[in-house]
């Protein structure tokens, strides 16, 4: 996925295809799916495949009236967070730009030093392994006592 967390990749590292669309990365976009549906949310991610994340996503659906035939009602209805499958998309339109609020101020790191969270164990020199994994223990794994002295 391009994007995930709120920080972009490198951009410099994808191909010109994935810049182009990278450039949509927090619009407002409208995609139309195969089956005439259009998904309108917040464009959060995309990869290879032309898979899509959506964010705040809601669906319209047309539907036919069975009285009239031009006479066509649309539905909305809300989804949320969205992953489409690439396959499955036919057109993918910007809405809106990206809100253009505030930016948050970066978090500098407090004091103190980042330190690896043991497993239970102390970590102690490895000097020597630990009981039982020192190597092979007579008469454990090699051929029996008699098979041996008949040598």
């Amino acid at each position: 996925i391009c994007r995930l967390g709120g920080t972009a990749t490198n951009f410099a590292a994808m191909s010109g295809r994935n810049t182009r669309m990278a450039q949509w990365l927090d619009y407002r976009v409208r995609v139309t799916i195969s089956d005439a549906r259009m998904l309108v949310g917040t464009f959060m991610a995309f990869d290879k495949y032309m898979n899509v994340v959506l964010a705040d996503c809601e669906e319209f659906r047309k539907i036919k009236s069975k009285g009239r035939k031009d006479d066509e009602k649309e539905v909305k209805r809300t989804l949320g967070f969205v992953v489409l499958r690439g396959e499955t998309i036919v057109s993918l339109m910007a809405e809106a730009p990206p809100p253009s609020g505030p930016k948050k101020p970066d978090i500098q790191p407090g004091p103190g030093r980042g330190q690896v969270a043991g497993r239970g164990m102390p970590a102690a020199p490895l000097s020597s392994a630990p009981a039982g994994l020192a190597g092979p223990v007579r008469g454990v794994g090699g051929p029996a006592a008699i098979q041996r002295s008949e040598e």
